[in-house]
């Protein structure tokens, strides 16, 4: 009775990660089927390469928003990755118990805010101090850096301090056996050795980063223009498709499909990029 049990859950979980396969699958095989032909009509280098896109003058390069979508994100990981780093390691090693209960707590919550929340936020709250602190509009590529590194903190500091709790206490107290302080055995010991999940939540950061777009649009200003400066408005990949799709037709509507194939090869070149990177530091 017991291997017929383990085996019906061994073909469960067979059939669960062969219904995750498909459906990656089918959105691949939708995204090119129906992205590739348009591109191919356009031009590939005028799509990505192009700096106008008035779908009424049959113009669509995508060059403004893949700048707009690189400037974004960068902004949000310089803010984000060191702060959540750095809150993990002290969540995991350095807060007292009457301090983590709440801090951890608070962390969690802010993983389960819905995006248009951060978008009032940052609508209400950080354009009016941006625009008044440092000039311009106030929706700006500086005002969706911080508003993204604000959202992308939950799960950096989630996944990382799973990472840094999973190092063996052998690691730490090898570093305390040498003659190191507790700083230098955490951050010189037991980090490095936690490093392969901090990439992961690393990259899990970038993609909420990549992939958010009620936020951004609220705060980003959505002009289809290469920024001159952080106080210049931006449109990214992402709040293109969601501005546009709903009254596109014929070309442009897939031409946004077309923006839809670009943001999911974006998304594996930067999940390669840092798994070979990973490869490389180890």
């Amino acid at each position: 009775m017991t291997y017929i049990k383990e085996k019906g859950m061994k073909l469960l979980f067979f059939g669960a990660a062969l219904v995750s396969i498909a459906a990656v699958i089918l959105i691949c095989v939708f995204l090119l089927a129906s992205g590739i032909p348009a591109i191919r009509e356009v031009g590939l280098f005028k799509f990505l390469l192009g700096t106008r896109w008035k779908p009424a003058n049959n113009l669509y390069g995508i060059l403004p928003m893949i700048v707009g979508s690189l400037y974004v994100t960068g902004g949000a990981l310089l803010l984000g990755v060191p702060i959540g780093i750095l809150t993990a390691v002290f969540l995991a090693r350095f807060a007292p118990k009457n301090i983590y209960t709440p801090l951890k707590s608070a962390v969690n919550l802010m993983a389960g805010i819905p995006s248009v929340v951060y978008g009032f936020f940052g609508l209400v709250v950080l354009v009016p101090f941006i625009r008044e602190t440092f000039g311009g509009r106030g929706m700006s590529v500086l005002t969706a850096s911080l508003l993204l590194g604000l959202m992308i903190l939950p799960t950096i500091i989630s996944v990382s301090e799973t990472s840094i709790r999973a190092v063996p206490e052998s690691y730490y107290e090898g570093g305390l056996a040498l003659g190191a302080s507790h700083e230098k055995s955490v951050f010189f010991t037991v980090l490095p050795a936690a490093k392969s999940g901090i990439f992961a939540g690393v990259v899990l950061g970038i993609g909420r980063a990549v992939g958010e777009t009620m936020a951004v649009m609220m705060v980003a200003g959505n002009q289809a223009v290469i920024p001159s400066s952080v106080l210049s408005g931006v449109r990214t990949l992402t709040t293109n498709i969601v501005l546009e799709m709903g009254y596109s037709t014929d070309l442009h509507r897939e031409m946004l499909i077309g923006t839809a194939v670009v943001l999911f090869v974006f998304i594996l070149m930067i999940n390669l990029s840092l798994s070979l990177f990973k490869r490389r530091v180890k």
